[in-house]
């Protein structure tokens, strides 16, 4: 009687299982765990093509979720069109020197489409 060899099967189901949990690794190594000032008039800026600039309370300097320096900050502004919007996340225990560095980047590169994230109280 012939019978069905499932080896190969399990072997692919493990691959696809190793590549989906590798992948949900990076996708949450993503996300800066900031803690945002508070502010009343807060609101969330809605653009496909935004570059999201954020700043730990440590003074690490972070683009698109990437740990960067503030140089390759710099080479990387100075790339985008005037037109693109920034959005700039910072911790509110980070150093107030780290936040203007990286705003006097922006100006430097004439980028003013500028929206600040803060959480509502």
């Amino acid at each position: 009687m012939d019978a069905i060899n499932v080896i190969p099967f399990i072997d692919i189901m493990l691959v696809l299982l190793a590549i989906v949990l590798a992948t949900a690794t990076f996708i949450v190594e993503g996300r800066l765990e900031l803690k945002l000032p508070e502010a009343a008039t807060a609101e969330a800026p809605v653009a496909a093509d935004l570059l999201e600039i954020g700043i730990d309370a440590g003074g690490g300097l972070f683009a698109d979720g990437e740990r960067i320096e503030i140089g390759t900050l710099g080479q990387r502004l100075a790339q985008l069109p005037a037109q693109t919007p920034i959005r700039l996340r910072v911790d509110e225990g980070a150093r107030f020197g780290r936040f203007v560095a990286v705003i006097d980047l922006l100006r430097a590169n004439g980028l003013e489409r500028l929206n600040i994230t803060t959480r509502k109280p």
